[in-house]
């Protein structure tokens, strides 16, 4: 009787554990997929020195774009340039990683941001 007491513990213990970590590894694969860089196509409605406005099918967004084109961003692209993006969500703002033009162009040439 006290062995049976002891191994349904033990099992309850066991199945807790999976429980726990099985929450952790859904929590960090959260994590890991939402930094792993998404894609987004659309026109630019509005460009500023290090980033622009994305009109997408469904949605705008805020595209960071300081790590493609340092300040340099409207001497590269323009309001109404279709693009395709890749990058991350950083708090409000999708930081890119890469932009390119319709016609298969990077949208920014790399450039010193000290310039």
């Amino acid at each position: 009787m006290c062995s049976l007491i002891l191994e349904d513990k033990e099992m309850k213990l066991k199945i807790a554990s999976l429980g726990f970590f099985g929450v952790l590894l859904l929590t960090t694969g959260v994590s890991l997929g939402q930094n792993q860089g998404t894609s987004f196509s659309g026109r630019i409605q509005k460009v500023w020195e290090d980033g622009f406005k994305l009109q997408t099918n469904n949605r705008t967004l805020t595209v960071d774009t300081w790590d493609v084109c340092g300040d340099h961003t409207a001497k590269n692209l323009a309001v109404g340039d279709q693009v395709t993006i890749t990058g991350e969500f950083e708090m409000r703002e999708f930081d890119a990683f890469s932009i390119t033009k319709m016609d298969g162009t990077r949208g920014c040439q790399a450039t010193s941001n000290y310039q």
